[in-house]
């Protein structure tokens, strides 16, 4: 007590050594603001990135939202700290927003491409795997970032795709279903007897177990062409096979048509000539002389 005593006799009776413990409880309390903050942050943000792992959304997401939050967080601490000791706030938060706004203008694009792939990560209309057709581009997903989604062409070739074309255009995914229906046309000739036709194509269907039982496969005429009878052979099968079921049944229709005298005609196009009565010959005038 005699101590303290002395001490704050010694505080009152000198100005500065006043001021040096006033700084001095300043920068221990916001030192101590700093930690506490710090360390709420921290839980905070592996907090929500708990939740996010446990309700299933994507780590890179998970990992973004959990960094953003430990940064704001981090930044009101720091402000707050700065606030104790004396800075002035709102000269320091006009600064920030100034900067912001300055490398908002400056990564405008950039940034927009970040929003939209928070977007694509929330709304999930495609995963990693799925085979999709993008502003006119079809390939497998290879990765799907923040900024960038990579797809996988069938010919092997990287095709790397801005998150703000992605979400702006049209998306075809078509694995999202898991199952498709192959449409596949084959005309035969106007000779042929359409229901053998019909019957050999559905025969051909049934033969293949890739082939789904529901939704059933279906065989119609779907046209009367120029130079033949159009069928429509709609067979459905997993997204995983739809390549593989519509290459084999392209030939075995063939081959069955073949063994059963069925015709697939070449284009033709019919010219008729009609007789037409040839022209009167010209008549020859006559010269009468004087």
């Amino acid at each position: 007590m005699d101590f303290l005593k002395t001490w704050f006799n010694a505080v009152e009776n000198q100005p500065w050594l006043a001021v040096a413990a006033d700084w001095g409880m300043r920068l221990l309390i916001a030192l101590l603001i700093l930690l506490v903050g710090w360390w709420f942050a921290r839980r905070i943000s592996r907090g929500l990135g708990n939740v996010m792992t446990r309700t299933g959304a994507d780590p890179l997401l998970g990992n973004f939202l959990r960094n953003i939050t430990y940064v704001v967080l981090l930044a009101v601490v720091v402000v707050g700290s700065l606030d104790r000791v004396g800075v002035p706030i709102a000269s320091l938060l006009a600064l920030m927003g100034a900067a912001g706004l300055a490398i908002g203008l400056a990564l405008q694009g950039s940034l927009s491409h970040l929003a939209a792939g928070v977007l694509l990560m929330v709304f999930r209309p495609f995963r990693v795997g799925d085979l999709v057709e993008i502003a006119g581009v079809d390939g497998t997903v290879e990765t799907v970032t923040l900024m960038h989604t990579k797809l996988r062409t069938f010919d092997n070739r990287e095709v790397t795709l801005p998150n703000g074309k992605v979400a702006g255009d049209a998306i075809i995914n078509y694995s999202a279903l898991g199952t498709r229906r192959i449409d596949i046309v084959v005309g035969i000739s106007y000779n042929d007897d359409i229901g053998k036709a019909i019957a050999a194509a559905m025969d051909v269907l049934e033969q293949d177990e890739r082939i789904l039982e529901d939704p059933a496969p279906q065989v119609m005429v779907i046209g009367l062409g120029d130079s033949s009878v159009d069928l429509g052979i709609r067979p459905w099968a997993n997204a995983s096979d739809v390549w593989g079921v519509r290459t084999s049944v392209l030939r075995a229709v063939k081959e069955r048509f073949d063994a059963e005298g069925i015709s697939i005609p070449f284009p033709q196009t019919e010219i008729m000539v009609r007789n037409l009565p040839a022209p009167d010959a010209p008549k020859e005038k006559s010269v009468q002389s004087a």
